[in-house]
């Protein structure tokens, strides 16, 4: 992918912003509500060890801003904010707002320690809570990053709640499409979905587009 040649080095005050947060060593306690974490279970955990396991690379932080820049951008969703470097970097491509939601409250205080962009509103607490009724005020969502609970029933239940405000332009992704039995079981089923025309593959995440010239189509790919 030519994006990631151009950009390999990534958002350089972002990742100034990765670096403090590698470099932190203080210990916030987390609110798991969905899988948790595998590499850091316990409630009481580093910020540096948080920022570690739980947030993408700069590369797949890439993806999915090359990706939110093919929609339209007016109104992106992300669902799992973590220490806030992917939401970063999708802000700068949202033309309207960037609303990410974050269920663990010290790791939103952690994440914010440099204020967001103006575009970004972030939506503290459950999903279960929170995400329908901002939809019920949306008439449109253009890109979606589901990364957040990790769990069969959380993620079928994002999405599905998630499709009736997605256009035919929209994009949406899956993290961690491989992370367990339960996301690969997921992954199955949304990639079967009859609204999703073409799905990608590329371990990591999974791109989900509405709209696509050719018969639906599965790759799986690599970057």
């Amino acid at each position: 992918m030519n994006y990631l040649k151009e950009n390999q080095d990534g958002n350089l005050p972002i990742e100034k912003i990765r670096s403090t947060l590698l470099n932190n060593t203080n210990q916030i306690q987390v609110l798991d509500l969905g899988a948790g974490s595998k590499k850091v279970p316990n409630p009481s955990r580093e910020i540096r060890k948080i920022t570690q396991y739980s947030t993408s690379s700069t590369k797949f932080c890439l993806v999915y801003q090359y990706f939110c820049n093919l929609t339209s951008s007016q109104t992106v969703i992300e669902l799992g904010t973590c220490m806030g470097i992917s939401t970063r970097y999708l802000a700068e491509v949202t033309k309207g707002r960037l609303f990410t939601f974050e269920g663990s409250p010290e790791i939103l205080n952690a994440a914010r320690f440099q204020p967001f962009p103006q575009q970004v509103q972030a939506i503290l607490g459950p999903i279960e809570s929170n995400l329908e009724p901002l939809l019920s005020q949306l008439e449109a969502v253009d890109f979606a990053l589901i990364d957040a609970n990790h769990t069969y029933s959380g993620t079928i239940t994002y999405f599905n709640w998630l499709l009736p405000k997605f256009k035919k332009e929209s994009i949406c992704i899956l993290g961690d499409i491989h992370w367990s039995s339960e996301m690969e079981a997921v992954w199955e089923e949304i990639k079967s979905h009859p609204k999703v025309k073409l799905s990608l593959d590329f371990y990591e995440c999974g791109i989900l587009f509405f709209d696509y010239p050719g018969e639906k189509t599965h790759r799986i790919l690599s970057l």
